[in-house]
């Protein structure tokens, strides 16, 4: 849907997906700091910067680091971390271990419907199927998706986040049992003049449960701030 409207740029971090899966540890600097390379190797200067969870974290340390490369911020189920953030929810917790220490299909199944709301289960069974589908087809790395899972426990920008001065919305699910929703409160008031979206029953991957909406609050933000 942004693509109707924009050139849209989607890219696999390190360790998952179709991109290489070089030996840990990972950190966050070095995750922005590929993205800075995505958007240079893409002849872009300056993007439309939307991050979502790990990818919020990334978004985050780019926007800190290489503001001039960010026209406006999109922050998605994500948090500041560090000792200032809410902890992941048990059943997050729960789920997550359990996969770490047996990454197995019905373990991935796990963390597929903890990444979803409750109604969205229910009401939108053949998204769980089509998202468990993708997993399996395409299984995570396990040493990779631990350096990743280390380098996002090792983030924390809660301090630097009043210097940030691009237009940022942030945007939270109210049932999300990934990151307690309360850190995208957490965000919005740090950083300056950011504006909070919570959407009602809706978990972690809130692009994929409400997508219409989704679409629709980043495309009215950047109507609304982000010339320039």
């Amino acid at each position: 849907m942004l693509a109707d409207r924009f050139r849209v740029i989607t890219f696999d971090n390190r360790g998952v997906g179709e991109s290489d899966a070089p030996p840990g540890p990972y950190s966050i600097a070095e995750m922005a700091a590929d993205s800075t390379a995505v958007l240079t190797d893409a002849g872009v200067e300056r993007a439309h910067v939307v991050g979502t969870s790990l990818g919020g974290l990334i978004a985050q340390e780019l926007a800190l680091r290489n503001p001039r490369r960010v026209r406006t911020l999109v922050l998605s189920s994500t948090t500041p971390g560090g000792e200032g953030a809410l902890p992941m929810p048990q059943r997050g917790v729960e789920r997550f271990a359990a996969f770490a220490e047996d990454p197995s299909p019905e373990n991935l199944r796990g963390l597929v419907e903890n990444s979803l709301a409750a109604a969205t289960i229910v009401s939108r069974p053949e998204l769980v199927e089509e998202i468990y589908r993708y997993r399996l087809e395409h299984p995570p790395r396990l040493e990779a998706w631990l350096a990743q899972a280390a380098a996002g426990a090792g983030f924390a920008s809660l301090a630097a986040l009043p210097t940030l001065e691009r237009p940022t919305r942030v945007v939270h699910g109210l049932d999300d049992n990934v990151v307690d929703y309360r850190n995208g409160e957490l965000l919005a008031r740090a950083i300056p003049d950011a504006e909070l979206l919570l959407m009602s029953y809706t978990g972690h991957l809130c692009f994929w449960e409400r997508p219409a909406a989704f679409v629709e609050t980043i495309v009215s933000f950047i109507d609304r701030r982000g010339g320039g």
